[in-house]
């Protein structure tokens, strides 16, 4: 695997693939940096070799151009992370951007405008992937959010880099986060998995299976696993057509020896708000006109022992509602368990949008050991398929 320690920089042009994709408020400012943020110690490492980088990214999903997804929006707060000048160009391929790219000098940061204004990006044009490619000397895809897409940037222009390619520090740090819970860490490793449904984790479950010692499921799809074991689960959300898979997976299991746990007490209201009456009770018995929104006290506890033992964790999604108060308890708990284990030196992982929401709102972010940038290029890595971006790079 090919990473910036492969490449001395000095004098050349580093055509970054970078995830820049942030949210921007009404005054076009950027309201989170995270992703600018990461990419900084693969800018700084170039910049420090005495080379330049020129930096390409999408923004949005735009209709050919639009002035509001400009990427100049966000040139000063990258300017301001990376405590370098920021020049930008109004384009990202033909004379204007070749101009400036040839002309940029040793430690200057040169911006691109928006991938996507063209739609040959996420069509994988290898033509206009040829155009960028003449931009820069070296390509680095630090971009792990877009790694499964196989797009000219990200995937395509790879080709025009034979032996010149590798991963940013971002890029590389995710494969090894990954590695770590699919292959190479310390046992016991534990998979918590929650949100809504099962069928958007049934690839993940069963890809993981055998990985992992122990897998806590919780949130709403863990409503089809009671009720498919004959429990009453009142008004709760649930997909009756994934009971059949629920026994299967139960199954698979067991016949591979990998624990399952589920919750055995809820915090059930009588309708879905913050304000409605609440009462905790047994999953399994959850009155008629209720539906369970968090994991119980009980549960709590059950989870928070299991994360103690294990020593490799992979957080993929929240155990209750965590957006409503009233309903976060459970998934604070269990950012309090896998932080816990973190001090005690376990290795702990948090993936894919709501669990990284989770994380972030309640301080969790920084007691990890490691926030993956990527929901979609997380779960697709998690369920065993190999990502057009970082193929490309290993070609």
């Amino acid at each position: 695997m090919k990473t910036l320690n492969d490449f001395n920089f000095k004098n050349k042009k580093a055509l970054i693939r970078v995830d820049f994709n942030v949210p921007l408020n009404a005054d076009f400012e950027v309201t989170d940096t995270t992703r600018i943020v990461s990419a900084k110690p693969t800018i700084i490492k170039i910049l420090e070799d005495g080379g330049s980088c020129i930096l390409m990214s999408h923004l949005g999903r735009p209709k050919g151009f639009q002035e509001d997804l400009s990427l100049k929006h966000i040139a000063e707060k990258i300017e301001d992370i990376i405590g370098v000048e920021v020049t930008f160009v109004a384009d990202c391929i033909g004379v204007e951007a070749e101009t400036a790219a040839a002309s940029l000098e040793p430690g200057k940061i040169l911006l691109l405008e928006n991938l996507r204004f063209y739609a040959e990006e996420t069509a994988g044009d290898v033509r206009f992937a040829e155009k960028l490619s003449k931009l820069g000397d070296i390509y680095v895809n630090d971009a792990f959010g877009t790694a499964h897409r196989a797009h000219a940037s990200t995937a395509v222009i790879a080709q025009f880099f034979e032996g010149k390619k590798c991963f940013g520090s971002l890029l590389a740090q995710e494969i090894e986060s990954i590695e770590k819970v699919m292959q190479t860490g310390e046992k016991p490793v534990l998979a918590v998995l929650g949100g809504a449904k099962i069928s958007s984790k049934i690839t993940i479950i069963e890809n993981i299976l055998d990985k992992v010692d122990h897998i806590i499921i919780g949130g709403g799809m863990a409503y089809t696993f009671i009720k498919a074991q004959g429990g009453n689960i009142g008004d709760s959300i649930c997909e009756d057509d994934k009971m059949d898979l629920a026994l299967s997976i139960l199954e698979q299991a067991k016949a591979k020896n990998t624990k399952i746990h589920l919750p055995v007490d809820v915090i059930a209201a009588n309708a879905f708000s913050n304000d409605a009456e609440t009462q905790i009770t047994d999953i399994n018995n959850i009155p008629e006109g209720w539906q369970g929104l968090d994991a119980g006290p009980k549960s709590q506890e059950n989870f928070h022992k299991v994360v103690l033992e294990c020593k490799t964790i992979l957080w993929n999604g929240p155990l209750g509602v965590f957006e409503m108060e009233n309903f976060a308890k459970g998934t604070i708990a269990l950012g309090n368990a896998i932080a816990e284990a973190t001090k005690n030196g376990a290795f702990s992982l948090v993936g894919g949008g709501d669990s990284v929401a989770a994380a972030k709102q309640f301080g969790f972010d920084k007691k990890v050991s490691y926030v993956s940038t990527g929901g979609g290029a997380m779960l697709e890595s998690l369920e065993g398929k190999t990502l057009p971006g970082i193929a490309a790079i290993l070609e």
